[in-house]
């Protein structure tokens, strides 16, 4: 998977460096030990970078839960 890839904040180019990233699948079995398990789960944990590669924290405030959705997608989507 990659670590860097370049996108878009409310129209402003961006890069996102992710940190960690991990993907589980839910077994849906009644015998899961917790919903986590039955339903699966994301761990996704990234900093918005300019297109410098320096930490962009003004960038991440304007962030909608949409940016947020998009770019997890992006990232699983290889």
């Amino acid at each position: 998977m990659k670590n860097l890839f370049d996108t878009r904040i409310a129209g402003i180019p961006c890069t996102i460096d992710v940190h960690h990233a991990s993907r589980v699948n839910g077994s849906h079995s009644y015998s899961a030990a917790s919903d986590f398990d039955f339903h699966g789960y994301t761990e996704f944990q990234y900093t918005v970078c300019d297109q410098r590669g320096r930490p962009a924290p003004w960038l991440e405030k304007k962030m909608t839960k949409k940016d947020e959705d998009r770019i997890e997608s992006e990232y699983f989507s290889d």
